[in-house]
């Protein structure tokens, strides 16, 4: 009889999205088997989750075997990946492995939960190796828009699996090594049985390009400029700050960085030994005495997130900075989708201030840090794996990367969703199991499921408004109080102003009342149901909306 080897991948984020991402891997029988986690990442609230800044994967199917996850190991520092851990590391307790630059990071985010002193990080060097119980790791230099990516090569006794993390293949980045292509060659003679690969860009042709390209447009386009420039820039994209960096000062300007996140991803940078050549930076305060062509604030907020540095700039309200007529600000960066209305608002803003806008649009001033499908050709072309598994991607990136994987002559190919036990072997790999997956939101300070019904009522109250209605009854079911009607979010109109919808609701709820019999007026749970059917219908009738109605009864 076969012995069943049971090697899993189970992802319970970033299957389905982009953003989120947090996958399992796991070896032996089900009783004793061992897993690891591959990055624990956050992706952002938006206009469906009001009062949600934070949402991350629920994390219950491993939190129930915490005992038998061995660690938590990150293939870089972006907040997709490893946003999440400080926040659910409790849960886990296990040792977390990364290299230099994301392990600064990581300890950076877990003194914000006071946690530094009781995870264990372990520094692993580029092209480091980790044995975890039955998992062999090595860690594959890889490019990307962040320092020091990496692929985990993962040995097992049923096979090897190469998880890629985030990539491209840029020759030239500028900062850290070009991807190692005879590692990546070496792990397809040794023979890989299944990749795990990322998907964002499977639907773009040819290449993503290189940062070299970038830097020599910065230099060339800050020359250009006369007044004061910022540039907006994804801020842990240090290679890009460099390039910032080296743009300003090849044109006579010193930089100065605005935004907290600008700070702290230099500081990381420096703490590694990057950023060695570049001049200190300028306070903010002091920059403001600078003549407007001797200065270039690197800036967070290209995605027009409000309380970023450039949104307070383009509003007039941060305490230093102020660009009007004649200066530039350069967004380096791209629209990511679902920013839209916060970047063109912004960028609106600084058009009334009288700033000029350059876009990626206008001049090559970014490129893409995920693989097209050039380079996917040439990441399977080196790897040549047995079962493709794509990840890092919606549904639609998925299934178009399991197709373009089968035409390049790749075996299997299986498009994972979050919650999917997929069972990997030689001959395949195939889903075996469903696992509860989930979304976790950061709601302020408390950490709830998203099946939390204060989201459910905080989207009903954004799209119709709220309404209360509160009545006092005494022990024998006669009104002597109310009602009294309170409402937020409902309209005024010429035809029926505030008080006189109050009243037209108010009369509605009477009148509701007093059709109960006199039996059911006493029960207070009878008598707000109803009321709050009747007050309903009535809004629905006047406005032709639905508000939250609550109704209020209270015994005398």
């Amino acid at each position: 009889m076969a012995v069943d080897k049971g090697l899993y991948f189970l992802p319970l984020g970033g299957s389905g999205e982009i953003g989120m991402n947090l996958n399992l891997y796991g070896y032996g029988p089900e009783e004793k088997r061992k897993w690891i986690m591959v990055d624990c990442g956050v992706t952002f609230g938006d206009l469906t989750t009001p009062g949600v800044d934070i949402i991350m994967p629920d994390p219950d199917f491993i939190e129930e075997r915490a005992h038998d996850l061995l660690a938590i190991v990150l293939t870089h520092a972006h907040e997709d990946h490893m946003g999440a851990v400080a926040h659910l590391w409790e849960r886990f307790r296990c040792p977390i492995y990364a290299t230099p630059f994301t392990a600064w990071l990581m300890v950076d985010r877990l003194k914000e939960k006071g946690l530094e002193n009781e995870a264990t990080i372990h520094v692993v060097p580029m092209d480091g190796f980790i044995q975890l119980g039955p998992f062999e790791i090595s860690f594959v230099t890889l490019t990307h828009s962040i320092p020091e990516p990496n692929g985990l090569a993962i040995r097992t006794p049923a096979g090897l699996i190469l998880h890629t993390g985030d990539w491209k293949i840029d020759p030239d980045p500028q900062i850290g090594n070009a991807t190692d292509v005879s590692a990546l060659t070496a792990l397809g003679d040794e023979g890989v049985l299944a990749m795990v690969c990322d998907s964002t860009n499977v639907f773009t042709e040819g290449e993503s390009g290189s940062e070299a390209g970038v830097r020599n447009n910065l230099i060339e386009l800050v020359g250009e400029l006369k007044g004061r420039v910022a540039i907006a820039s994804f801020a842990s994209n240090v290679a890009r700050m460099e390039s910032a960096i080296v743009a300003a000062e090849a044109n006579g300007r010193r930089v100065c960085l605005a935004g907290r996140s600008m700070h702290r991803m230099a500081a990381a940078a420096k703490a590694v030994g990057m950023l060695k050549a570049a001049k200190p930076f300028i306070d903010e305060d002091d920059a403001a005495s600078f003549p407007a062509n001797k200065i270039l604030y690197l800036c967070t907020g290209s995605q027009g997130e409000p309380r970023a540095a450039l949104s307070r700039v383009a509003r007039g309200d941060h305490r230093s900075i102020n660009l009007t007529k004649g200066d530039t600000v350069i967004f380096s960066s791209r629209v990511i989708p679902g920013n839209e209305t916060g970047i063109f608002e912004l960028q609106n803003q600084l058009s009334e201030r009288g700033v000029d806008i350059i876009t990626e649009r206008d001049r090559h001033i970014h490129v893409s840090g995920h693989p097209c499908r050039d380079e996917l050709r040439q990441m399977y072309g080196w790897v040549r794996p047995r079962i493709a598994i794509p990840v890092h991607g919606e549904r639609r990136h998925l299934v178009e990367h399991a197709a373009f994987a089968k035409s390049l002559q790749i075996p299997h190919a299986i498009p994972a969703r979050n919650g999917d036990m997929i069972r990997i072997t030689e001959d395949g790999a195939s889903v075996v199991d469903e696992v509860k997956s989930g979304r976790l939101y950061m709601d302020g300070n408390l950490l709830s499921e998203a099946e939390n019904p204060a989201i459910r009522e905080r989207r009903s109250m954004a799209y119709a408004g709220h309404v209360t209605v509160a009545m006092v009854i005494d022990g024998q079911g006669s009104l002597i109080s109310g009602p009294d009607v309170r409402a937020l979010g409902v309209p005024e109109t010429r035809e029926m102003s505030e008080d006189k919808l109050l009243d037209k609701i108010a009369e509605t709820a009477e009148s509701a009342f007093d059709r109960l019999k006199r039996r059911d007026r006493t029960d207070e749970d009878q008598v707000e149901e109803m009321v709050r059917r009747a007050v309903r219908r009535e809004l629905n009738y006047i406005w032709g909306k639905k508000p939250q109605v609550d109704i209020m009864v209270l015994t005398a």
